[in-house]
């Protein structure tokens, strides 16, 4: 016997249900970016690998231990699936002379890769909104990208969602941390764990971010990127923060929020929270104005940020939230050779005025049909049988009435049967 085939671990199926919450929770999403001004953009999944070594960083634990990399048979050229999308827009941009034209505001929604342990709220394909902005300078941009988190997650009826705030100045100023941060930590070397000492002279930065509580003295006494920021990096740190201050929106700055990817500068974020357990961060980002003319394009402001689909939908529903999905209009019922030569334009014809219909398939009686019907969700049922047809009629049946109504039904022409259905649908939103 052949062994079923199972999907790739970290890799999930979104089934019926719970594919219809995404759908919901997309919609309030995309509703939320135009309301903004943000403009749909769609990227390739697979990238050039020199694409991402190049914008997120060569030491980064993304390049070096999670990207799904290959040779393509076909030409021998190097890809990557892509583990996050600031880059591919970088690209997109670029190639496109998108930037020239004017600003850009853009958002992407759809699947990353990562190879890396799964657990609950990570996963090796996961799925992203990511939300990008080009040719802004000014602070306003930054704090208008967090103000609109603040947005969805009253928009999305979430609480407990806190944001932290951090700056990271500009190359120069890290470049003049980073060589007492290193100082620092070699005297400290005897403390420091393996990850940390892979990191210690290429990206020792990331060092401040490390979880282990062994080291967490260590690194609390560690030298303070703020102190060697200079006026333009602290005016734009408090530009931000006096829209924040402004909008009376709450925030905690958190002088070791680094970030994992290199391209980052000036203002950083996250939106975090403790009902995810390890995996807190719901939304993150800030600005990297050094990236386009990293990848090859003309100097360009930017900034942005990206949230995880799986993690806010499992904050939904661990909220007690559901989304309130639209039911099916109508379940047609249909049983002789004259009513199923009539029932195919019935449907169509109600579909014609908007009105949504399950179309029964496979035959059986009436009594099966109607027990598909009522669990369908339907709101009514339409029967056509040949003494209906015959007539150029079909039977209404509400099946979500209550009282005297849910055994009340009426023959009603085929001409007129979705005025019927339309009106029903009418009184009962008003009712």
């Amino acid at each position: 016997m052949s062994q079923n085939i199972q999907s790739v671990r970290g890799m999930n199926d979104i089934l019926p249900g719970e594919a219809e919450f995404w759908d919901v929770f997309e919609e309030t999403v995309r509703s939320w970016l135009k309301s903004y001004g943000y403009r749909p953009i769609r990227l390739p999944i697979v990238e050039p690998t020199p694409l991402f070594k190049r914008a997120i960083g060569e030491v980064t634990d993304i390049v070096e231990k999670e990207m799904y990399s290959f040779v393509d048979s076909l030409n021998g050229e190097q890809l990557t699936l892509r583990p996050e999308g600031t880059a591919g827009c970088v690209r997109a941009l670029i190639q496109n002379k998108l930037a020239a034209q004017h600003p850009q505001r853009l958002y992407y929604l759809g699947p990353m890769f990562r190879h890396e342990r799964p657990q609950k709220g990570r996963y090796r394909q996961f799925n992203q909104v990511g939300v990008e902005s080009f040719g802004f300078p000014g602070p306003d941009i930054d704090a208008e990208q967090i103000l609109m988190g603040a947005r969805l997650w009253d928009d999305l009826g979430l609480e407990g969602i806190r944001l932290q705030l951090n700056t990271l100045g500009q190359a120069e100023e890290r470049a003049s941390h980073r060589t007492e941060l290193i100082a620092h930590l070699e005297k400290n070397a005897d403390i420091l764990d393996e990850e940390a000492r892979r990191r210690l002279y290429t990206n020792p930065l990331r060092i401040l971010d490390s979880k282990n509580p062994l080291m967490q003295e260590m690194l609390a006494a560690a030298p303070v990127l703020f102190d060697h920021l200079g006026s333009a990096s602290l005016a734009h740190f408090e530009g931000v923060q006096q829209v924040l201050r402004d909008a009376g929106l709450a925030y905690e700055i958190n002088r070791r929020l680094v970030r994992g990817l290199d391209y980052y500068n000036l203002t950083v974020f996250e939106w975090v929270t403790d009902r995810l357990g390890a995996q807190g961060t719901v939304c993150a980002g800030g600005r990297y104005d050094g990236l386009v003319e990293q990848l090859g394009g003309k100097s360009t402001p930017a900034c942005g940020f990206a949230m995880g689909v799986e993690r806010l939908v499992a904050l939904i529903r661990d909220s007690g939230g559901e989304p309130a999905l639209g039911g099916i209009d109508v379940y047609l019922v249909h049983q002789g050779e004259v009513a199923a030569r009539l029932a195919p334009r019935v449907a169509e014809g109600l579909r014609d005025r908007g009105i949504d219909v399950l179309f029964h398939c496979g035959g059986g009686s009436f009594k099966s049909q109607m027990k598909k019907a009522d669990a369908s969700g339907a709101n009514f049922a339409v029967i056509i049988g040949d003494d209906e047809a015959n007539d150029g009629q079909v039977t209404l049946k509400p099946l979500r009435a209550s009282g005297e109504l849910q055994n009340e039904q009426k023959r009603v022409g085929v001409d007129n049967i979705a005025d019927e259905i339309m009106n029903s649908l009418l009184d009962g939103e008003e009712a």
